[in-house]
C-alpha cells in the first residue's frame, strides 16, 4: 500500500483526498497516486458537485472512517477541485490509527 501523507496539525490531521462525484454509492476506494506522485485517499460519492453536496458526502465518509462526528471534518482546501484537503479535528495519533486501519481494509 502506498503511504498516504497525512499532515498532523495542532487540532487534528489533514487528509488529502481525490473525489469523484456522481458515483453509484458513497465509498472510500483506497489509495491513489496523483500525477505529481503524491498519495491520496480515493473516494466516490453519489452526490453531485453542486452547493457543497459532494464535499459534504466526502466529509461524512472521512468522519465515519476516523470515528468522529461529521461536524469535526471540514474541507480545508480545494472545495471546487477534485483533489481536496480535509481537516479532521481530534487527537492526531488516534485519528491516524483509525484511518490507516480503515484504509488497510479497503485497499
Amino acid at each position: 500500500m502506498t503511504a498516504v501523507s497525512f499532515e498532523r496539525v495542532a487540532n487534528g490531521i489533514k487528509v488529502r483526498a481525490r473525489l469523484s462525484p456522481r458515483g453509484d454509492d458513497d465509498r472510500l476506494e483506497g489509495i491513489a497516486a496523483l500525477a505529481n506522485g503524491r498519495a491520496c485517499v480515493r473516494a466516490r460519492v453519489a452526490a453531485v458537485p453542486e452547493a457543497g453536496k459532494a464535499n459534504g458526502a466526502l466529509a461524512a465518509l472521512i468522519a465515519a472512517a476516523a470515528g468522529v462526528p461529521k461536524s469535526r471534518v471540514s474541507v480545508a482546501a480545494g472545495a471546487k477541485d477534485p483533489v481536496k484537503t480535509l481537516l479532521v479535528e481530534g487527537d492526531p495519533a488516534v485519528l491516524l490509527s483509525r484511518l490507516r486501519t480503515y484504509l488497510k481494509g479497503v485497499t
